[in-house]
């Protein structure tokens, strides 16, 4: 599972939007791909692409270049405050948390959950990431698919 380097993705698009960069990187993973295409999907990014350290221009993917590849990323801001404020890694590498529908619906609703797993209900602008079998979907987009899974990330404004 790729639940650390969530973690350090989650952290690393925080201090990059609060230092106001326009652009950052980070390292290519299976998990961080999804999960910015997910950021990206909900508004918070403004594009991403597949480049290495040096340059952010595409180069075909390798076995010879695959270790230098890197996610670059372009952050939003919106009457010069960034649009992606904060971000919380919720699993952790020792704590992975899983939710089934029911539960994520009452997180949606903005309701804290019940029972062995604790999870603030969402704020408004608030996004609740979910791993599932059809990949990283948003909350909204899990119950709508009536799936649960694997919770990643909130993010927020």
């Amino acid at each position: 599972m790729g639940l650390p380097a969530i973690a350090n993705l989650c952290s690393h698009l925080q201090n990059a939007s609060k230092a106001r960069l326009g652009l950052t990187s980070a390292p290519h993973t299976k998990y961080n791909l999804k999960v910015v295409l997910a950021l990206q999907k909900a508004g918070f990014l403004s594009f991403v692409t597949r480049g290495t350290l040096s340059t952010y221009e595409p180069e075909p993917l390798t076995t010879a270049n695959i270790a230098r590849q890197r996610l670059w990323v372009g952050l939003k801001y919106s009457d010069n405050a960034p649009v992606l404020r904060k971000m919380q890694a919720i699993s952790t590498p020792k704590r992975p948390i899983t939710m089934k529908l029911p539960d994520l619906e009452r997180v949606a609703r903005g309701w804290d959950t019940n029972g062995r797993v604790n999870v603030r209900g969402l704020n408004m602008g608030e996004c609740l990431f979910v791993s599932t079998s059809k990949g990283v979907l948003e909350v909204r987009e899990a119950i709508e698919r009536k799936m649960g899974g694997l919770v990643l990330c909130r993010a927020g404004p």
